[in-house]
C-alpha cells in the first residue's frame, strides 16, 4: 500500500515529461558512432570504464557519449579546471612577485641583521630558460648597489603568503619522494627538487657514490652498488615514512656516467633560503649564518627581539612571466607544481592566504559562473595527482567550449595545450595522421587513469570539443592511450559529405 501511494503521489507531483524529439542524425555522424562503439566497446576494454563526450562546437551537436555524466578520476584533466579558475580570478597578464629585504643595519659593506626573501608563490625561479640564474645575479648585483658585501646574520625564508600543506590530500605515499610530487610553497626555487646525483665507484660490486643537494631536508641511506659493465641499471630511491630519510637502492653499471634525479624536498621554505644563500656565496656574497624558515623565528622577528635590530629596506623586486607563460609550461609538460601552486593563490585572491580550500571555492564559483554543474567535479587539488579528484566528461566538454569560444580566454588557453605530433606531452603521439598538428589537448595519467581532452578540426574543418576518460582499467596504459588517439584520428577523419 505504502509503495502503492508514493506512486501514486508522485506521478501526481510529477506529471509525465514530454518526450523530446530526437532528430535522426544523418547517415555520416551514424557512421561516425559506429566507428567509435568499435573503439570503445571492443571486448579489451571490458574491465574499465570510459567516460567520453564528443561535440561540435560549430553546430552543438552531440556526435559520441559514452557515460559522459559519469564521475572519473581525471588525473592530470584536472588542471583544466585550476588553470581556467586561474584565468578567470587572476588574469592572463597576472605576474608573481618576489622581494629581497635587508633588515639590519648596513656599515663597511656588511650587513649586520638578516636578508629575508619573501614571494606570493612565485613558482618560475627554477633551472627553466636559466632564469633562476639570473635571478640569483640580479640579486648579488641589488646587494652590491646597496653597499652589501657581506651579511653576519640569515637568510631568511617568508612563505606566509601560503599556509603549510605542502602535500595534497589523497597523493599516494610511494610516489613522494619524486620531483612530479613536489610540495607546494609561497617560495619555490627549482620547482623544489633536489638534485640527486649517483655514480658508480671505481670496481664492481663497490658502494655507489650517491650525494644529495644541500636543503632537502633528508638523510641518504645510501644501499646502491656498481654493477658489472653493461648491465642493468636499477638504481631507485624511496622516502621513509617515519623519518627523514632518503633510501637509495638497485646497482648502477661500471663506468657509466653520473646519473642525476630529481627529489621533492621536504620544506620548499628551507630548500629555497639555502639554495639562495649557496647561489649568492657563489656571486661573491659572503653569509655567516644559516637558511632558516620565518616560521622558526617569527616570534623574535614580530616581538623585535632579534640582535639585528635597525629597519627593513627593500633590496630587489623580482616579477615573473605573465599567467600565459606559465599556463604554457604548466599545461605542455604537466608541471604539477604550477598547478598546486596556482590553485593556492586563486585561493590567497579571494581569502588573502592561499590555502586549497579558499582556491577550490573560488573555483566552484568560477565554473558555475560558466555553467559547469558543482556536482559534476569534486576537487582536492589542482594538478589531479590526487585519486579524491573526479570530473565528468561533460565538465570537460562543457568548460572547454567556454574557454574556446571566450575571446578573453581563447588565445591563451589554446596556446597553452600539447599539439598533437608536435610538443609537450603529446609531442610523440599521433605522429603521421591527420591530428598531427591538429589537434590540441591535455593529457592525464596516474595509476590505472589515462585522460586526454581537447579540440580537433574534421576534414571539413569543423571544430569538435571532446573528453577521453579511462578508469579502472588493467591492460596496458600504452594501448589506452593508443585507443583514445585512434578515436582523435577518426575524429579528424570524420567528413559530414561522405
Amino acid at each position: 500500500m505504502l509503495a502503492a501511494a508514493l506512486a501514486v503521489a508522485g506521478c501526481a507531483a510529477n506529471p509525465p515529461a514530454k518526450t523530446a524529439v530526437q532528430r535522426q542524425p544523418s547517415r555520416a555522424v551514424q557512421s561516425l558512432r559506429d566507428d567509435l562503439n568499435k573503439v570503445f566497446n571492443a571486448s579489451i576494454n571490458e574491465r574499465g570504464v570510459w567516460g567520453i563526450d564528443i561535440r561540435s562546437l560549430d553546430s552543438g551537436e552531440r556526435l559520441f557519449d559514452l557515460n559522459p555524466g559519469k564521475l572519473m578520476m581525471p588525473a592530470s584533466n584536472m588542471k583544466i579546471l585550476t588553470l581556467a579558475s586561474a584565468a578567470n580570478t587572476l588574469g592572463w597578464d597576472y605576474r608573481f612577485t618576489t622581494t629581497l629585504e635587508a633588515r639590519g643595519t648596513i656599515s663597511g659593506g656588511v650587513l649586520h641583521g638578516d636578508l629575508i626573501i619573501k614571494s606570493n608563490g612565485d613558482p618560475t625561479i627554477n633551472s627553466r630558460n636559466c632564469r633562476a640564474d639570473e635571478v640569483l645575479a640580479q640579486w648579488a648585483q641589488a646587494l652590491g648597489d646597496a653597499g652589501i658585501r657581506s651579511i653576519d646574520g640569515r637568510v631568511i625564508g617568508n612563505d606566509q603568503a601560503f599556509d603549510d600543506e605542502g602535500i595534497g590530500a589523497g597523493w599516494a605515499w610511494d610516489y613522494l619522494q619524486y620531483g612530479y610530487a613536489a610540495p607546494v610553497g609561497a617560495l619555490e626555487f627549482n620547482e623544489s627538487v633536489a638534485a640527486l646525483t649517483i655514480a658508480p665507484a671505481a670496481t664492481e660490486g663497490g658502494t655507489a657514490i650517491v650525494s644529495l643537494q644541500a636543503g632537502a631536508g633528508l638523510d641518504v641511506l645510501n644501499r646502491a652498488m656498481t654493477g658489472g659493465v653493461g648491465s642493468a641499471d636499477t638504481t631507485d630511491y624511496r622516502r621513509h615514512l617515519d623519518r627523514p630519510v632518503l633510501e637509495v637502492t638497485g646497482s648502477i653499471p661500471l663506468g657509466t656516467q653520473p646519473e642525476v634525479r630529481t627529489v621533492a624536498v621536504v620544506n620548499p621554505t628551507i630548500f629555497f633560503a639555502e639554495s639562495v644563500k649557496a647561489g649568492l656565496i657563489a656571486r661573491g656574497i659572503a653569509i655567516a649564518g644559516p637558511a632558516v624558515d620565518y616560521d622558526d623565528v617569527a616570534a623574535e622577528l614580530g616581538a623585535g627581539t632579534d640582535r639585528s635590530g635597525g629597519s627593513v629596506v627593500v633590496i630587489a623586486t623580482t616579477t615573473s612571466a605573465p599567467l600565459r607563460e606559465i599556463a604554457t609550461v604548466m599545461m605542455k609538460v604537466s608541471q604539477n607544481l604550477y598547478a598546486e601552486t596556482l590553485l593556492k593563490a586563486v585561493g590567497a585572491a579571494r581569502a588573502g592566504l592561499g590555502t586549497v580550500e579558499a582556491g577550490r571555492i573560488t573555483t566552484r564559483d568560477s565554473l558555475a559562473s560558466w555553467g559547469v554543474p558543482p556536482d559534476s567535479y569534486v576537487m582536492y587539488d589542482g594538478s589531479g595527482l590526487s585519486r579524491y579528484n573526479y570530473v565528468t566528461a561533460s565538465a570537460l566538454t562543457s568548460l572547454l567550449e567556454h574557454l574556446y569560444k571566450d575571446p578573453v580566454h581563447h588565445d591563451a588557453f589554446l596556446a597553452s595545450l600539447p599539439i598533437a605530433g608536435k610538443d609537450g606531452t603529446l609531442a610523440a603521439r599521433l605522429r603521421q595522421t591527420r591530428a598531427e598538428g591538429n589537434a590540441l589537448a591535455k593529457t592525464g595519467s596516474i595509476a590505472n587513469v589515462r585522460a586526454l581532452s581537447g579540440f580537433v578540426k574534421t576534414r571539413d574543418g569543423e571544430t569538435l570539443v571532446f573528453s577521453i576518460l579511462a578508469n579502472d582499467f588493467v591492460i596496458p596504459s600504452a594501448t589506452i592511450n593508443w585507443i583514445a588517439d585512434l578515436a582523435v584520428e577518426i575524429l579528424a577523419n570524420f567528413s559530414r559529405s561522405r
